[in-house]
């Protein structure tokens, strides 16, 4: 897979920020600390600080003089870094504070139809999104938000950056399309028509246009109704969205014969398309994803674009065609992309795709509510919906996120933004103001999805810990602070195998863990989209398991017989946690009882393996990490870990020294039996592995450490010890936990003795 780039903006820049992710993108990269960081632990309240309705007040009332809360972005992921202080009056509990945020309150939508229709829409323009008296008062807002302040600098930045560059230039990626140009065109014409709202200055609607004309020229793929690459249908719900902002954010602005051609365009390269694809989706021709049952972001991003385009030229087309598409997207969005979101919250795909599939869904959600009044069930069919922000904050680590499965392609206009439209509707204050100092969030939703009244601190009073327990996504996320970026951070998963739309791993036990700045075990992500086979299933004999990355050799798990796990499986999960809570300060240190653990038994992932269960901790006030499998196979076993730590085993090969820049973790076998033995190797490939298809090539993961421990068959307790190398951590203050049996755990099986 060659290397790509992730576009997105960093926080208090007013340029586009190139993120290079290099080969091993999912997360295995360590990620190192920003220098003003600070190892105060104090976690103190400050004295008389107020609580309740007055610390709201307190803290709105300090906004601007209190400004945005990081300090400064990490070097890699552009995690935010917050400063290192006991508490202030801004940061109190999250809440919506309207009382003394009046000029800061957006006003009611004039525009409320008592029953709203799919096919009528609202009087004026803009539409889509930002309606004209939103423009009106955004002045406003942006000069009494900090926030608001920061992401239109950097927008106007952005938008400066693209006007200089050439138009997106046509390429095919093979099976992945033009997505990657798509998108780009959408982020450009969503900039440009911003700016132009802001200034009126026609340079931007002048610069729009010729995005706008490439994207349709004869020198931009084939020139017939497939230009926008339907067989890949992404494509054509990305163009259709970008074009559908420009036709509409700049509609006073266009002339006739403007926006013929962009009407015109939609009609024969987006919705003629997608009129073609709904009479295939039984999954012929390329209408697989809207068939009702793809819960996932494919639906999502597909039936957005159609429908933005639809609403966009409502009233300018008297075709029928927009009729006859609104008509289908919304049934198939609100049976397929709405129901992506299990029961505990968690994106059916992975964490990446959480992004495409919630860019998609709130991008439609919100034109109809603005278009036509009402977002008909989007938001609320699925009642499990508004859970889906907390599955993307303990998904993010001090590292990066845990990003299971397939990392996806470029982001350009996808981001977490749905954040701040799930925080209103859903009354999830904590939703904003996580997302609102991430690098992602200067872009031209944030500027209208975002509640000026919102205040306090997403951490105050924010469980350590979280469990998800749908059976399609287990999977358990523990930390010792939500603002220390040398935090300890473990997340481990189960769930079954299968209905993932093709994005993830055989990776049942998988595991990520940070400390110190640093992801010391983490994942591999994607390998290469255009792989022969790569998507075509995910039964036991599919292709897309002969790849290192997709298999389950390539996981932080325990291998039988150097196997695959089993498609099948059915893991189930325990677990439990001390219940504690981060305060309002910044600085945060766990009280030395504080503890998490989760379990799963996942013996139905493998062959003669007929008990397998695995377990992970945090131990000693969450300073140190304890893994055990407790496994009985008739076959030999491997526990395997990847880093791109430097590891150095020692002799006896019972334990191991790693260290990233200054930073060093050790990992020791507890207890161990004469056969179970640690070493290192590359990750890659076994030798006797099954061939892979004709003429492929398995992917390079360079600077990636695999540690290995390997067992006999028989029944084993293998208990590994992670203990970070913590500045000014005497080597008698680590504990060694007792030897406990898996099922046997609860909050004070490990308490030392």
């Amino acid at each position: 897979m060659k290397k790509r780039t992730s576009n997105w903006i960093k926080i208090g820049v007013p340029v586009l920020i190139v993120v290079v992710i290099a080969a091993v993108v999912g997360g295995v990269l360590g990620s190192r600390a920003h220098s003003n960081s600070d190892a105060s632990t104090s976690g103190a309240a400050a004295p008389n600080s107020p609580t309740g309705e007055a610390a709201a007040s307190s803290a709105a009332a300090l906004k601007n003089e209190i400004g945005v809360y990081p300090t400064a972005t990490n070097s890699l992921y552009l995690l935010p870094v917050y400063p290192s202080t006991t508490n202030t009056a801004a940061f109190t509990q999250p809440t919506f504070h309207p009382s003394d945020n009046s000029s800061l309150a957006w006003p009611a939508d004039p525009f409320q139809p008592s029953s709203p229709v799919i096919t009528t829409v609202r009087p004026d323009r803009p539409r889509l999104i930002a309606p004209s008296y939103k423009w009106a008062v955004l002045p406003g807002l942006i000069a009494a938000d900090p926030y608001l302040t920061l992401w239109n600098n950097t927008i106007f930045g952005n938008a400066t950056e693209y006007y200089s560059l050439p138009p997106v230039v046509y390429f095919m990626d093979g099976p992945s399309g033009i997505l990657d140009n798509a998108r780009e065109i959408k982020m450009r014409l969503k900039a440009f028509s911003y700016v132009y709202r802001m200034t009126n200055d026609t340079k931007w609607v002048d610069r729009a246009w010729s995005e706008i004309q490439n994207a349709i020229g004869t020198n931009f793929g084939p020139n017939n109704d497939t230009k926008w690459n339907p067989g890949h249908f992404l494509d054509v719900g990305e163009f259709c969205a970008g074009f559908a902002i420009a036709y509409d954010w700049l509609y006073d602005q266009w002339t006739d014969d403007q926006k013929t051609t962009i009407r015109s365009s939609i009609i024969q390269y987006g919705l003629s398309q997608g009129i073609i694809a709904f009479a295939n989706s039984n999954g012929q021709y390329w209408g697989w994803w809207a068939a009702a049952s793809t819960t996932g972001n494919w639906n999502c991003v597909c039936n957005n674009g159609l429908t933005m385009a639809s609403l966009a030229i409502m009233g300018d087309d008297t075709s029928g065609i927009v009729e006859q598409t609104l008509n289908l997207t919304l049934p198939s969005a609100l049976a397929g992309c709405a129901n992506a979101v299990t029961s505990d919250g968690s994106w059916s795909e992975t964490h990446a795709y959480w992004h495409f599939g919630t860019t998609g869904h709130a991008e439609m959600s919100a034109s109809m509510q603005t278009a036509t009044g009402s977002d008909y069930g989007m938001l609320d069919s699925n009642q499990n919906f508004g859970l889906n922000g907390v599955f993307h904050m303990y998904g993010d680590g001090p590292g990066t996120f845990f990003m299971w499965g397939d990392h996806g392609p470029n982001r350009f206009s996808t981001t977490a933004n749905g954040m701040f439209l799930y925080g209103d509707h859903y009354n999830h204050p904590e939703y904003i103001l996580h997302q609102r100092d991430q690098h992602d969030a200067p872009e031209p939703w944030s500027m209208f999805w975002y509640d000026p009244t919102v205040s306090g601190a997403f951490w105050d009073n924010l469980p350590l810990d979280h469990f998800f327990d749908d059976p399609l996504t287990q999977w358990a996320s523990m930390r010792s602070s939500w603002t220390d970026q040398n935090a300890l951070y473990v997340a481990m998963k189960a769930g079954k195998l299968t209905g993932h739309q093709t994005h993830n791993d055989l990776d049942l036990g998988d595991f990520v863990i940070d400390a110190l700045g640093t992801r010391w075990a983490g994942d591999l992500g994607s390998a290469d989209y255009r792989s022969t086979g790569y998507f075509s299933s995910d039964d036991q004999d599919s292709l897309r398991w002969l790849y290192y990355r997709k298999r389950s050799e390539g996981q932080n798990t325990i291998l039988v017989n150097e196997a695959n796990q089993l498609v099948v499986a059915a893991p189930t999960v325990n677990h439990n946690t001390s219940g504690t809570v981060q305060g309002s300060s910044t600085v945060f240190t766990p009280p030395s009882d504080s503890t998490a653990f989760w379990t799963t038994d996942i013996s139905s992932g493998y062959n003669d393996t007929p008990t397998f269960q695995r377990g992970v901790r945090m131990i000693n006030g969450r300073t140190q990490i304890l893994i055990q499998d407790d496994i009985t196979s008739s076959g030999a076993m491997m526990w395997r870990m990847h880093t791109n730590a430097s590891v150095a085993v020692d002799p006896s090969g019972t334990s191991a020294t790693l260290t990233i820049g200054s930073s060093t973790l050790t990992m020791q076998i507890l207890n161990p039996t004469s056969d179970m033995q640690m070493s290192i190797g590359d990750a890659r490939r076994f030798a006797d592995d099954p061939a892979l298809p004709a003429g492929e090539t398995d992917q390079d993961n360079p600077g990636v450490t695999v540690v290995m421990i390997n067992m006999a068959a028989g029944t084993k307790s293998l208990q590994v010890l992670f203990n970070p190398q913590w500045p000014g951590m005497a080597a008698s203050a680590f504990q060694t936990p007792p030897s406990v049996p898996v099922a046997s755990w609860t909050l004070e099986s490990h308490n030392s003795s």
